[in-house]
């Protein structure tokens, strides 16, 4: 199968989107399938690739990692056809993804795509709820032309289904259980952080309003006395807010900036609770990445977040924006030691059924099935 991919963002960016695709396209190369992907410059440097085609951007202010391309439409053109691809997927709703839109019409060339980020609930935490109903308007008419449109969870499928939004799949995400798992050693965290507390709560993420952060810096300062003094707070990534939360943190808070690989899977494993109040996620692939390393989760119950933790079993889902029941549930599982054992082994008992394979797999049947009711239309 010969794929055209056209996003808005791609690795080395650093953000779910990003990371997703670039597991696609890894996964196609060891299966043999051609592909191709449209993508703007990445702000970090980006590796050669004669299957990725790049394009001058500027940052879109909503989510500066998502990059507004500006492309060379005849250069685009010449490229697909001559890769001539079975199927276009687009990834995002911006101009590299019109582009592959305009395309795919033009071309007649099978056109799926997927849905990846829940812009409209952004708009609430910069004020611009005025837009909600321009922005629907729009992606409503963005994705209508499309044969498929995955989403990562069944929350977004709901969401999206009652804007309006037609043929919509699941297209969930894997975790890498041989990277992410509960066995490394708690001890190399601890010295090179310099923790000296008996607890260590971990925050993974972009530092930004839509996660929520504010609640997350409440919860820093709010937790009950006899705990304070106990837990050590661990924020893992970057973003527009972290110099505000850098001002006003306690003493018992590390920032480790970004953080990748091996370094991050240490960080999970070596954590006792993973704290993720965030409600705007689709899916959630950090939460997946702490379940693999057996720590509970305590996050918002909503998003995707809330189709991935077990409430009770796998961690516990808090009220959004409720600092209380967030401190609650902290405080549960930081004085109940066998139930967070128990809950651990339950995370990472529930990781190992989340495989990358099958879920690329089960993407490439939904690729397939489009291409087979093209050929049906076509010779009917």
């Amino acid at each position: 199968m010969k794929i055209a991919i056209f996003t808005d963002t791609f690795a080395p960016d650093v953000n779910g989107v990003a990371r997703t695709l670039k597991r696609l396209t890894d996964y196609l190369e060891e299966k043999g399938h051609e592909y191709k992907v449209f993508a703007p410059e990445s702000t970090k440097e980006s590796l050669f690739s004669s299957h990725i085609h790049r394009f001058a951007s500027s940052s879109f202010f909503l989510y500066p990692e998502c990059r507004l391309a500006w492309p060379n439409m005849l250069q685009v053109k010449s490229e697909l056809m001559k890769f001539k691809p079975d199927i276009i997927h687009v990834a995002t709703p911006f101009n590299i993804g019109l582009c592959g839109l305009h395309y795919a019409k033009k071309l007649n060339i099978p056109l799926v795509g997927s849905y990846h980020t829940d812009f409209d609930q952004y708009l609430e935490f910069y004020d611009l709820q005025i837009f909600s109903k321009l922005l629907w308007k729009y992606m409503l008419w963005f994705h209508r032309p499309l044969q498929k449109v995955f989403v990562p969870s069944e929350e977004t499928k709901l969401q999206v289904l009652h804007q309006g939004f037609e043929n919509v799949r699941i297209w969930s995400r894997g975790v890498d259980c041989q990277l992410f798992h509960p066995n490394y050693l708690r001890r190399e965290i601890i010295q090179e952080y310099q923790i000296k507390e008996k607890f260590i709560l971990t925050y993974v993420g972009r530092l930004a309003p839509e996660k929520d952060v504010e609640t997350f810096m409440k919860i820093s300062h709010q937790l009950p006395p006899q705990l304070k003094n106990k837990v050590h707070f661990l924020v893992v990534g970057d973003g527009p807010s972290k110099e505000e939360m850098m001002n006003g943190a306690p003493g018992n808070m590390t920032f480790a900036g970004y953080a990748s690989g091996e370094k991050l899977a240490k960080i999970y494993s070596g954590s006792d609770l993973f704290v993720f109040p965030s409600p705007t996620e689709t899916f959630g692939n950090v939460v997946l990445e702490a379940l693999a390393a057996g720590t509970p989760v305590i996050g918002a119950n909503s998003g995707g977040v809330k189709n991935i933790i077990q409430h009770g079993k796998t961690g516990y889902l808090c009220e959004t924006g409720s600092v209380s029941s967030f401190t609650g549930a902290i405080e549960t599982l930081l004085t109940n030691d066998a139930l967070r054992y128990q809950m651990g082994m339950s995370s990472r008992a529930y990781a190992l059924t989340q495989t990358w394979d099958s879920i690329f797999e089960g993407l490439l049947n939904e690729y397939n099935e489009v291409l087979h009711q093209q050929s049906y239309i076509r010779y009917a």
